[in-house]
């Protein structure tokens, strides 16, 4: 794949197929992330309609729903992940949740995020943003906010965030057309996410985490999410470990190789 090459997709090809995720016939995979009960299988439905089936992980017993929607000429794939309040620990939807998102590099990731509860969900958001920049933040139920009288201002909150952010009630399609917008801006790469990422650590973390980060590079050059990789191998993540061990990780560093040809 060629770097400089614009509106192409970025995710892994390769290690999609190998999650059961079939793309013959699409040009880019979304993936939608969320608490549980933020509305998320409703944003699904609002975008797919009946164009979904569902089945299980390979390997898992963990439930995975699919759809697809054209908008303009472009064909999007959306895979609903399972509702997950963290990244960090080692449940099997959370392992699902951030393995998708780190081997498999969604084009797109759309974080739901309950506009009654925010606070509470925006530690999901900053955890998948060390992990992936193209990602859009979706504030549903936004008409069950205004009825106990809480506002949010959307554009603020996506200058600090650096990335989109759009208010829906998906019950209603309110706030849809917007998302699919944006989720074709974000894919094609039209709009360019930057997303805040100023997570301090205490400085003897920071050391380490600069450590690890140089020991990845050196033996992996184009290994993206160092930062994040090494933050779990200091935890240590016993799947991020298998991981730097498998073809998974292989798989992600030659897509890379191809993106920088």
């Amino acid at each position: 794949m060629n770097a400089n090459c614009e509106n192409c997709p970025v995710h892994n090809l390769n290690t999609l197929q190998r999650m059961g995720i079939e793309m013959k016939d699409f040009d880019f995979v979304v993936a939608l992330m969320g608490n549980p009960n933020t509305g998320k299988s409703t944003v699904f439905n609002a975008l797919t309609g009946l164009k979904q089936h569902t089945g299980n992980w390979p390997g898992k017993t963990v439930t995975r729903s699919e759809g697809g929607y054209i908008y303009g000429t472009r064909k999007f794939k959306i895979v609903d992940l399972p509702g997950t309040y963290s990244l960090l620990s080692m449940s099997a939807d959370e392992e699902v949740a951030r393995n998708f998102l780190l081997f498999g590099k969604p084009d797109v990731t759309v974080i739901v995020a309950d506009a009654t509860r925010l606070e509470r969900n925006l530690n999901l958001v900053f955890q998948v943003l060390e992990i992936t920049e193209r990602a859009i933040l979706c504030i549903n139920l936004i008409d069950e906010a205004e009825r106990h009288g809480i506002q949010i201002d959307e554009r603020r909150l996506a200058k600090k965030l650096g990335i989109p952010v759009i208010k829906t009630a998906a019950r209603e399609k309110r706030g849809t057309d917007e998302l699919l917008y944006f989720i074709d801006e974000v894919a094609t790469g039209s709009y360019k996410c930057n997303p805040n990422r100023a997570t301090a650590y205490p400085p003897e973390i920071e050391k380490a985490l600069i450590k690890v980060e140089k020991l990845l590079l050196g033996e992996f050059p184009y290994l993206p999410n160092t930062r994040w990789i090494a933050l779990r191998l200091l935890e240590g993540d016993q799947s991020i470990i298998e991981a730097i061990e498998s073809n998974d990780i292989q798989e992600l560093i030659q897509q890379n190789e191809m993106q920088s040809a």
